[in-house]
């Protein structure tokens, strides 16, 4: 049985948004959305959104924009759904289950658990998508 170790550095988390989106981009809900709808650049998308894990893991503020406008911008040309959201987390949840375990991999999980119901709330929410 190997012994996994704790996420503890911004290597880690790199590591591990590396390994997730390889995933990402195979997901039949979620993969066309990064490499159809928005083709992503990977050289500029993970170092900022590993600023962003980083930040709400480590503590260290080095990301500074609004994730949630990004989101807001695709829903408009491609309707974000429940199905997305699940996938992503379920993603998510096995990468990082797969690489690390310990307090800050649970702290990981639910602050992802709780960035997609938040998300998946303000993409539906007819409310919100008035503005």
């Amino acid at each position: 049985m190997d012994i996994k170790r704790d996420i503890g550095s911004r290597a880690d988390i790199e590591n591990f948004l590396l390994a997730f989106y390889e995933k990402v981009k195979t997901d039949e809900h979620i993969g066309i959305i990064f490499t159809k709808i928005v083709p992503i650049n990977w050289a500029h998308h993970i170092p900022i959104i590993t600023d962003f894990w980083e930040s709400i893991l480590l503590g260290n503020p080095v990301y500074k924009k609004n994730a949630m406008e990004v989101h807001f911008q695709l829903n408009k040309i491609f309707p974000l759904k429940e199905k997305h959201f699940n996938s992503w987390l379920h993603i998510f949840n096995d990468t990082i289950n797969a690489l690390y375990e310990g307090p800050v991999t649970e702290l990981a999980k639910k602050r992802a658990a709780s960035i997609a119901a938040l998300m998946l709330y303000k993409m539906t929410s007819p409310e919100i998508n008035k503005i």
